[in-house]
C-alpha cells in the first residue's frame, strides 16, 4: 500500500472537504456516473447531475441509460445506510445491492434451469462470459459466493491498518466481479461492495474513473491471469490517488480566479 494513499487520506479527511454542504451528494453523483458510464451509460457527468437532483432527462439519450443512472444511485444510497448499520456481508445483502442495481432494467429469464430474476437479485442460472474471459460455472456461484462472505466478514473484523482496510475493500471488488453471481450488474455491484467496506470505515468512496476503463479491465484481467490481487490493488491505489489529488487541488484552489474588474 502506497504510503501516499495514507498521507492523502488524512489530509483529506482533516481538510473539511467532507463538511462542505452539498459534497457528499456530489460525491456520490460522480460515483454513480463513473461506474454507470463504466457499463455503457452515455450521460455526462452533468447530465447525471441533473437527473438526479432535478429529475430532468438528456435530450436524445436512451431511457436505459437514465433508468440505470437512477437505479445505480438508489443502489448507492442504499450500500451507505447499510454500512452506518454495519449490515453483515451475506449473500442475501449481496443479492439486494444487485436488485437496486437491476430495479428498472433488469431481465426475468427463463432459462433451461428455472427462473431468474434479475430484479431480485437472483444468482444466475447459466455460464456467462465478458469479452474473452469465461467466468466459474452457474453450479458454482453459491457455494462460492457463501465463502467469499464468510471471508468478508473475517476480514472485516480484524483489519486495523488503513492499507489493510484499502487492500480489503479492493479484494472484495476483485473477487465479486470474478465470480460474477449475476446475468448483469456485476460491475456496478462489485463497486459498490467496495465503496460499502470503505464507508463502513468511514473512508472517502473511490471510484474507478471512466477515462480509466481500458486499464481498469486489463488489471482484473491480469489479478486472474496472476492469481493474485496486487494487479488490481496497484490500480485501485492510483485511482483513489488520483481522485483524492484533484479533490484537494479543487478545493484548495476554490477562492482563485475570481478578480473583481468593478
Amino acid at each position: 500500500m502506497s504510503s501516499q494513499l495514507e498521507i492523502l487520506t488524512k489530509k483529506y479527511l482533516a481538510s473539511g472537504i467532507v463538511q462542505t454542504v452539498n459534497y457528499a451528494e456530489f460525491n456520490r453523483i460522480a460515483i454513480t456516473h463513473h461506474s454507470t458510464a463504466i457499463e455503457g451509460s452515455t450521460l455526462s457527468l452533468t447530465e447525471t447531475q441533473l437527473l438526479i437532483t432535478q429529475d430532468i432527462t438528456a435530450k436524445g439519450k436512451p431511457m436505459s441509460d437514465h433508468l440505470m443512472v437512477t437505479d445505480h444511485y438508489a443502489a448507492l444510497l442504499y450500500v451507505l445506510d447499510e454500512a452506518k448499520r454495519k449490515m453483515p456481508i451475506t449473500p442475501e445483502f449481496l443479492k439486494q445491492i444487485n436488485a437496486f442495481v437491476n430495479k428498472n432494467t433488469g431481465q426475468i429469464r427463463n432459462t433451461a434451469l428455472g427462473v431468474c430474476d434479475d430484479t431480485k437479485g437472483d444468482f444466475r442460472l447459466g455460464n456467462v462470459s465478458a469479452g474473452d474471459t469465461y467466468f466459474v460455472n452457474y453450479d458454482k456461484v453459491v457455494p462460492m459466493v457463501d465463502d467469499l462472505c464468510k471471508q468478508l466478514q473475517q476480514r472485516i473484523s480484524e483489519v486495523k491498518e488503513l492499507d489493510d482496510i484499502y487492500n480489503l475493500s479492493f479484494d472484495a471488488h476483485f473477487y465479486l466481479v470474478s465470480i460474477h453471481p449475476w446475468f448483469d450488474g456485476n460491475g456496478r455491484s462489485s463497486r459498490l461492495l467496495m465503496n460499502y467496506i470503505q464507508a463502513y470505515f468511514n473512508l472517502p468512496l473511490s471510484m474507478v474513473l471512466t477515462e480509466d476503463k481500458a486499464d481498469y479491465i486489463e488489471a482484473l484481467k491480469e489479478s486472474r491471469k496472476v492469481e493474485t490481487t496486487e494487479p488490481i490493488r496497484n490500480f485501485m491505489t492510483q485511482q483513489y490517488i488520483k481522485t483524492l489529488e484533484d479533490e484537494l487541488e479543487k478545493f484548495e484552489g476554490r477562492n482563485k480566479g475570481i478578480n473583481f474588474l468593478l
